[in-house]
């Protein structure tokens, strides 16, 4: 109460994210820029000529871009690229990964891509090179290194850096207000809600069994 985040008539708010990575990419601030576009400006007819599609399987692309779709299990973004990277999936890579709390974790590879798949940071590294902006680093050691440079709260594993209560604060004193709209999930699908569980048979089957069950007409009591 004391930085304004409750107050009579209002108690605040939070936000689940509902995509993986949204938390970490937040933290580097991944944001658009001063006259940039966001996502679904990039992806929308006449938004660019060329469009580096980095996993990103949930956004629909509409036809006119030239399409490079870097990712893994050849899901929506594969179907409409026009050159296509293949990746490491997570558990063939070493990772840290940011959950929806704030909280970095540290994951090992449990096995390694098959054929001329690559993790993510030697592709992107490899492609620099080649388009005369070569990246400064040469190894995941060396991008872990400036990646710790540039934002030390990475090296802080299983922990949560501590908040801007000024920007806090601004952001409880602002003039939104919320709308008597219900909120509804955004999670139609339970099992088909990533590239893996759509690659999966048995969560394909999941997926038919729950719309069956939901079909099924129930008797009045």
């Amino acid at each position: 109460m004391a930085h304004g985040f409750v107050k009579d008539g209002w108690n605040g708010f939070g936000i689940l994210h509902t995509a993986a990575a949204r938390v970490g990419g937040l933290d580097l601030g991944f944001v658009p820029g001063a006259g940039g576009l966001d996502a679904a400006a990039m992806a929308k007819a006449g938004g660019l000529d060329v469009l580096f599609n980095l996993g990103a399987d949930e956004i629909e692309i509409a036809p006119g871009a030239f399409v490079i779709y870097q990712g893994t299990h050849g899901d929506r973004g594969a179907e409409r690229a026009d050159v296509i990277l293949p990746s490491a999936t997570y558990t063939e890579k070493s990772g840290l990964y940011v959950n929806t709390e704030g909280r970095v974790q540290w994951a090992e590879r449990a096995n390694f891509p098959p054929g001329d798949a690559r993790e993510d940071w030697a592709i992107l590294r490899a492609l620099s090179a080649v388009l005369d902006a070569k990246l400064p680093f040469d190894s995941l050691q060396g991008l872990r290194a400036l990646l710790y440079q540039q934002h030390p709260f990475f090296k802080e594993l299983d922990a949560i850096a501590k908040g801007d209560v000024a920007q806090l604060e601004k952001l409880a004193s602002g003039e939104a207000s919320a709308e008597a709209t219900p909120f509804v999930a955004p999670v139609t699908d339970f099992y088909m809600t990533n590239p893996i569980a759509r690659a999966s048979a048995v969560m394909a089957e999941c997926s038919a069994l729950a719309q069956m069950k939901q079909n099924v007409p129930q008797a009045a009591e």
